[in-house]
């Protein structure tokens, strides 16, 4: 008895250290890389707590082996947007100017209702009310309200939109990789982005992170020089 206790209580700590080695996040947030590992840990763990004649390394083994995938995967996903959309996906726009798109709703197998009650979760009671809204790769609805429905009861205070544009941020570079897509969605050219670039005297690979919106504004965050110690 006491070495069953003994065996769970070890099997308990090695998946609690591969779980924090693979990173926080909440379950409903888990790639599906990382939920699979996850299934396949907790699988791994009950065998040889069930199982006394099966050895502990038997169990320990596999499941560093399957973190350590884990780890290379995020590493390669972290260094190549192809990896990222191959084992995380991509988010997927579900209304674009206060439009539904039906077919990106489809792919994504979401009922109306399933897209109501992703809303009604964000507190909005009236698709009307959204701008532009996107499933993310966790599953989340991400939703951007249009001007006058935002909290802080804007339309009370009678507070002019001053020509608040009815779409987010978005990320333009993000690590030095230039996203095509929020460019075009934001109505800008390259030809724009090699201006802004060439006047602060960067290159794309030069720049972490580039946020900008659709009147134009936007936020540069260069990539911190790397100091090799002698």
């Amino acid at each position: 008895m006491s070495v069953a206790v003994m065996r769970t209580i070890l099997i308990y700590f090695i998946v609690i250290i591969a779980l924090r080695i693979m990173g926080k996040r909440q379950v409903a947030e888990l790639a599906p890389a990382e939920l699979v590992v996850t299934i396949m840990i907790s699988n791994i763990a009950t065998l040889s707590i069930e199982d006394t004649n099966i050895p502990v390394l038997g169990s320990i083994l596999p499941i560093f082996v399957l973190v350590g995938c884990e780890v290379v995967e995020s590493i390669c996903s972290l260094k190549s947007r192809l990896m990222r959309k191959l084992f995380s996906g991509s988010p997927r726009v579900i209304i674009r100017d206060g439009v539904i798109d039906q077919r990106e709703l489809g792919n994504l197998r979401w009922s109306i209702d399933d897209l109501t009650e992703q809303m009604r979760q964000s507190g909005i009671f009236d698709i009307r009310e959204v701008s532009f809204a996107m499933v993310e790769t966790s599953g989340a609805l991400s939703a951007y309200q249009k001007f006058d429905a935002r909290p802080a009861s804007a339309q009370m205070l009678n507070i002019p939109a001053n020509g608040e544009p009815d779409a987010p941020p978005l990320t333009v570079i993000a690590d030095g990789k230039l996203d095509a897509d929020a460019l075009s969605f934001l109505n800008l050219r390259r030809e724009w982005l090699d201006k802004i670039l060439a006047e602060k005297q960067l290159a794309v690979e030069d720049i972490f992170m580039m946020t900008c919106d659709r009147r134009a504004e936007y936020r540069i965050v260069e990539k911190e020089k790397v100091r090799v110690k002698a």
